[in-house]
């Protein structure tokens, strides 16, 4: 075991030699150095291993370009294409770059037309383009857009892969010549020459720098030969043209090999996938660099990731700063990143630049380049403060750096290099309990879901607050009773060496167990500096332990709050509570100061308030005395958490700065708009916590609270927050009234979320609903199960996007169920309801004021039936089957429960319809939901908008929105699935939601706007070949048409008169329907679940098949018909796309929301 530290003077004597090993790469200003008359490029020569340093590069020296670039002749109106839906490794980063890139060109005076189709992002609002086109993004669609609007100019680097791939297809084509639109940010060569994996690979070799020994190939049977070549295991796949490792990975046998080679040209725009040597264990590095017109190049960030090479950077934890670079190391790697963009021929705009380097002698190799904002770009704008897409979207019209100012600091221009005296930490989430059969092993290709991001004076400090950021249960870094405490030392190393999410806790357990620095390095290969880090957390955790609450001084306090502990951790190892540290904390005057971001290491004053706390004695925050409003975020993405809940905060901060409001956005999300510095007044990036907010609350004491835009994660502080502000009697800066929590009160929507509450709500309003009751344990789970009625739908209380909730069919099922989902106690009760097979699923957004006025914003169909998740399921607004006395019903329910839980703002129900026609409530939130932005933009009206208004006062009517908008047009949502990061898993869908994000298709016929939505998500819908069929086989015969089914199918489709061709099921012998999948022989698969075993073994395989090959597959009767009549619909006409500007041709019918305001109480 190792020694326990219990004296300040030990630990500060460690401190003390652990500060000089601290590499900050020291400030550096503008561009790359040149002498009068001379630019900068890099070559290659024999001499150049005989420099000074050793370095293998040299400097040539060239007459400088031109200065002063204007705007580019004949370019009025830019098209800029979006990054479609929040898929693993694109997700809302490119939300953030769009929404900067639309807003900037707008502002330069540019016609903007935007094509995207995802509806929950903040970029596809009808006022910030002035062409605003949400529908599939395929080559064939997007020209003829391009066609119909005509623009000049086409920016592909704001939207990721998908609108990088999307560019490069349109001007291969010849579509982009033809219609006389030239490229700007990125020429063609330049995107072929980044991604391109054969391509770049030779550009490096010219300008003499290291790749790791790979080659390039197109067939299975190249990447063999490669792999000979290379002649050992492991190798690493990497597809050219993809985005997040799809496709990719590590290869430690031959077996492996193929399958990964399959996968990757299958996943590759080009069929091209690099086979290279593995540099496991080799330090990973990023640069962020931006190049202008005029050749000017600045580097905006560096970036290290603790995770060695093996993990994508997407699943790394990261640190910016790099920390572990000598400053020598660091210009190499600086100078290394000019050369590389100007060889690549990035003319302007940003690029991310990879690097791996050998901890052992410092070697340094190339590994990729994207030529465009990429999802590090976000991460590094929001670390330094420097807005990377717009500021590229400026340079590709023409600006250079020195031309555009730096908007944090309003003194130094863009080509002034960021330089911070902070440090950032982004921790990775991910969701491999949502997808059963994937292992939770991380590697080259992405599968984290969202991250979160802190800043700090230090590491330690931002490492511990991006753990709490992440709202996994963990208050910070160790002070808990983890499970891998638990674990044996086999255990423990397995998890050290293989990379997992929970590493960085089982290096906590090796910690706390007696492994030192030196042996979890030789197994993880993780530095020794970042060891050596959170090696000196364990022994103030010790410290800790050691003592008692009320001996610790003010010192110590500040000494432990500097490296980043929670109170809730104080309290964890002093045996306290979280309270009375906090009082302690008080009492002795340690109170957060919080920084500014400033983009310049306080070498100016920054005017954005972008502020992060920390444990010093000044403070640069200067809280106004002005009427505002706290807005809390929704923290890091998850499944079930998303895009959508901070599109509405955005809405919120937007609406109430106009209505003259200072808005403050609290959040943790690096990837957002919403902590974007110029999206409200003042910012605040931090970890969303009791102890935070109110820390945030003691500082700014605002008018008003909005917990409800925000999903769970603000919800769940409500009541805690609603104590704080009662107990303290806390009164707004403004000196008006008390700091309240704006919108319907904390104890009405913990009603709507207490079972026992809210059914005496239902009961007293002749609400009805399934069947049901409140399980404490396994014995009243079984007692209600058999008095309602099997199946039944389990899931815990108080959860979020379906977490644990499964549909159970007997009772070795609901055994079973709470013996490995769930924990159930009095504490955390279950809650068991009646299934309801084959009823339609409805669900509905509402608004109300705090006058009484409740108006429908929207009323859905969900395509699926009622078992699928909300957030997996197509739906349809309007409704298409729903019964005009059903639709009343519901109507009059949503209504009369908006009223009475006195709901102010937004409100979502989901009702269930029987084939009896019995309409049942399945629950409702008085908060945001995920829908909200998909129905503004179905029926014209931004309801987040509405509500954060009527939250502040303002009535309906007065905002002019008193009845429900019934749109002429039908508007499909459908979801985004991420079943091919997570091998192993079955796709079908369940209650538990696992999409990652939606997409959206529009038309005057249902049929039409399935068929958008479809195309939107993925599905390539055939017109014509062989169906395989478990259900609804004449709809697709009478389209043309052949149908294959098994046996018995077969059997009962030839009985209704469907020729049906019948095919062996896979455990029958051969020829089976995986081998007519694999032989091109199918085009179309529904194949619906028996949840037999045959079903469990052959069906996985046949569905994991169809994913594969990249077949349409279906596994819902409702989807399938649905599906016959889109592919109808396709066969009949062309797709048209129309604009939402055209859909809604009437302005926004908002007041001025100043005047309202001034004359309405806010609440």
């Amino acid at each position: 075991m190792a020694a326990s530290v219990s004296t300040w003077s030990q630990i500060r004597a460690c401190w003390a030699s652990q500060a000089s090993r601290r590499l900050l790469p020291p400030r550096t200003c503008v561009s790359v150095p040149r002498r009068a008359g001379a630019a900068l490029s890099v070559r290659a020569s024999a001499a150049a291993a005989a420099s000074a340093d050793g370095d293998a590069v040299t400097v040539r020296r060239f007459p400088p370009a031109p200065s002063g670039a204007g705007r580019p002749e004949g370019v009025e109106k830019i098209m800029i294409l979006g990054a479609g839906p929040i898929v693993i490794g694109q997700a809302c980063e490119f939300d953030y770059s769009g929404t900067q890139a639309c807003k900037a060109l707008a502002e330069e005076g540019y016609e903007v037309v935007l094509v995207n189709s995802n509806p929950a992002t903040i970029m596809t609002d009808p006022g910030l383009s002035h062409r605003t086109y949400i529908g599939p993004m395929t080559p064939p669609l997007v020209e003829r857009i391009i066609a119909a609007e005509r623009p000049d100019a086409l920016l592909p680097t704001m939207g990721g892969q998908t609108a990088l791939n999307l560019a490069v297809s349109l001007a291969e084509s010849g579509a982009l010549g033809r219609l006389g639109v030239r490229l700007i940010g990125a020429s063609l060569p330049a995107i072929r020459a980044a991604e391109d994996r054969q391509l770049f690979k030779q550009a490096m070799d010219r300008i003499g720098l290291k790749t790791p020994p790979s080659g390039v190939g197109t067939t299975l049977e190249e990447c063999l030969d490669i792999a000979d070549d290379i002649g050992e295991f492991p190798l690493i796949v990497r597809p050219a043209f993809t985005l997040g490792g799809t496709g990719g990975g590590i290869a430690y046998n031959r077996d492996e090999f193929e399958g990964i080679c399959r996968a990757g040209l299958a996943a590759s725009h080009k069929q091209q996938v690099l086979i290279e040597k593995s540099l496991l264990g080799w330090k990973e590095y990023e640069l962020e660099v931006m190049r202008d017109m005029a050749d000017n190049v600045v580097i905006i960030c560096s970036i290290e990731n603790i995770d060695p090479m093996g993990v994508h950077t997407g699943d790394s934890i990261t640190v910016a700063p790099a920390q572990t670079l000598t400053d020598k190391e660091y210009q190499r790697l600086r100078d290394y990143s000019v050369a590389i963009i100007r060889e690549i021929g990035v003319e302007c705009g940003g690029s991310n630049v990879q690097f791996a380097v050998n901890p052992a002698d410092g070697e340094v190799m190339v590994i990729e380049m994207n030529p465009r904002v990429s999802r590090s770009s976000a991460l590094a704008s929001k670390a330094t403060g420097f807005p990377i897409a717009k500021m590229a979207a400026m340079l590709s019209v023409g600006y250079t750096l020195d031309q555009i100012p730096n908007d944090i600091t309003k003194k130094t221009p863009a080509s002034f290099e960021p330089s911070i005296d902070y440090v950032v930490t982004k921790i990775p989430r991910f969701a491999f309990e949502k997808f059963p059969g994937s292992e939770p092993i991380l590697t080259t290709q992405m599968k984290s879901v969202g991250e979160a991001m802190a800043l700090g004076r230090t590491f330690q400090e931002s490492f511990q607050k991006a753990v709490r950021s992440l709202e996994t249960g963990f208050a910070g870094w160790g002070c808990a009773p983890i499970k891998e405490l638990d674990w044996d030392w086999k255990k423990i190393k397995y998890s050290l060496r293989v990379p997992n999410p929970d590493r960085i806790h089982a290096i906590y357990a090796a910690f706390k167990k007696g492994m030192g620095v030196e042996s979890i390095h030789e197994i993880s290969f993780i530095d020794k500096w970042f060891l050596t880090e959170l090696k000196d957390l364990v022994d103030v955790e010790r410290f800790l332990i050691s003592t008692s609450l009320d001996r610790l001084s003010k010192d110590d306090f500040y000494q432990v709050k500097r490296r980043g502990f929670s109170d809730k951790q104080i309290a964890f190892a002093t045996s306290s509570s979280e309270s009375d540290v906090r009082s302690r904390r008080l009492a002795l005057g340690v109170i957060p100061t919080y920084k500014r971001v400033d983009t310049c290491a306080a070498e100016f004053e920054a005017n954005t308030p972008y502020m992060y706390s920390s444990y010093e004695y000044e403070c640069e925050s200067a809280p106004t005395n002005r009427k505002k409003v706290l807005i809390l975020g929704g923290g890091p993405n998850r499944i079930g958490q998303g895009i959508e809940f901070d599109y509405c905060c955005c809405h919120a901060s937007f609406a109430l700065r106009e209505a003259g409001f200072e808005t403050i956005m609290m959040n943790s999300n690096p990837e957002t708009v919403s902590t974007d510095y110029d999206t409200s007044d003042r910012l605040y990036f931090e970890p969303l916590t009791i102890e935070d907010v109110t820390n945030v609350l003691d500082l700014e004491r605002p008018d008003g609270i909005i917990v409800q835009f925000g999903g769970q994660t603000p919800l769940k502080l409500a009541l805690p927050i609603q104590q704080y502000i009662e107990s303290n009697k806390m009164v707004p800066a403004s000196g008006m009234g008390n700091v309240k929590i704006w919108g319907t009160s904390p104890d009405s929507i913990d009603a709507a979320e207490d079972r026992k509450r809210f059914n005496a709500i239902l009961e007293e309003l002749g609400i009805e609903q399934p069947k049901g009751g409140i399980a404490r344990s396994e014995a009243d789970a079984l007692a209600i199960a058999s008095e309602i009625g099997y199946p039944v739908v389990v899931r815990p209380s108080y959860v979020l996007g379906g977490r644990a909730m499964e549909i159970v069919y007997n009772d070795e099922k609901l055994i079973k169920y709470l013996a490995t989902a769930v924990q159930v106690d009095p504490e955390q009760p279950v809650l068991v309801d009646k299934y309801l097979i084959d009823a339609v699923e409805i669900d509905v957004d509402a608004l109300a004021d705090s006058a009484g006025n409740v108006v429908i914003g929207g009323i859905m169909e969900h395509i699926e039936q009622v078992g699928i998740h909300s957030g997996d399921s197509a739906c349809s607004l309007p409704t298409r089957t729903v019964s005009t006395q059903c639709m009343e019903v519901i109507r009059s329910w949503t209504t009369k429960l908006a009223k009475r839980l006195n709901v102010c703002g937004l409100m979502n129900c989901q009702y269930a319809i029987s084939t009896f026609g019995e309409v049942f409530l399945l629950e409702a939130n008085p908060r945001a939901s995920r829908t909200v932005p998909f129905v503004s933009k179905a029926i014209g009206h931004p309801l987040a908008k509405y509500a954060s208004l009527v939250m502040s006062g303002i009535t309906l009517p007065e905002l002019g929105f008193t009845k429900e908008v019934i749109p002429k047009h039908i508007s499909v949502k459908e979801a985004v699935l991420p079943f091919e990061k997570f091998q192993g898993c079955d796709i079908l869908l369940g209650p538990e939601m696992r999409s990652t994000g939606e997409v959206m298709g529009m038309d005057y016929e249902f049929s039409g706007a399935f068929a958008k939505a479809q195309i939107a998500a993925g599905q390539k819908l055939p017109l014509s070949g062989t169906v395989f069929l478990g259900e609804i086989g004449r709809g697709f015969r009478d389209l043309g048409f052949d149908v294959i089914a098994t046996s018995g199918t077969a059997k009962v489709l030839q009985l209704e008169g469907i020729p049906a061709e019948s095919v062996l099921k896979i455990h029958e012998g051969r020829r089976n329907a995986r081998d007519m999948l694999k032989n091109g022989q199918i085009q179309v698969m529904v194949i619906t679940s028996s949840g037999d075993a045959v079903d469990l073994k052959d069906g996985l395989q046949l569905r994991r098949l169809a994913l594969a090959y990249k077949v349409p597959i279906i596994t819902t009767v409702d989807g399938a018909r649905a599906t016959v009549d889109a592919i109808k619909s396709l066969k009949e006409k062309p797709i048209e796309t129309l604009a939402l500007q055209d859909y809604f041709p009437a302005a926004d019918v908002s007041p001025d929301l100043q005047a309202v305001a001034q004359t309405t109480p806010y609440t």
